[in-house]
């Protein structure tokens, strides 16, 4: 309670029992629950007419609503912005063949003309 330990509250225990004494102790302790649990209530009470007054549940539901619209258009934003990227891309380049590889492509080529004249 209140971030106290046990040990906080057997001291805070121990001295309300010295400055109280044993009679007065059991109605002050019964006060003090009764206080608290007023000032909870309160304290609720404050909370529900804030939230009623200021509609918050409702802006809070409207501002998950706008948050996933605004998410939906930046996927199709980030969807269509990919496909521009990926098709403006320069397309590679033929790989330029070795002299080697050309002249054999000539002579088969050349071979290949024979056979069919």
């Amino acid at each position: 309670m209140f971030g106290m330990g046990f040990m906080e509250i057997f001291l805070v225990g121990l001295v309300a029992i010295i400055a109280l004494g044993p009679e007065k102790l059991p109605t002050a302790v019964v006060d003090i629950a009764k206080f608290f649990k007023k000032f909870k209530s309160g304290i609720d009470d404050a909370k529900t007419t804030l939230n009623d007054e200021l509609n918050l549940s409702e802006f809070s539901q409207k501002a998950d609503e706008f948050r996933i619209g605004v998410n939906d258009v930046a996927n199709v934003a980030r969807i269509d912005m990919n496909d521009i990227v990926n098709d403006e891309k320069p397309k590679k380049k033929p790989k330029k063949k070795s002299p080697k590889k050309e002249k054999k492509e000539k002579i088969i080529t050349q071979d290949v003309n024979k056979e069919v004249v």
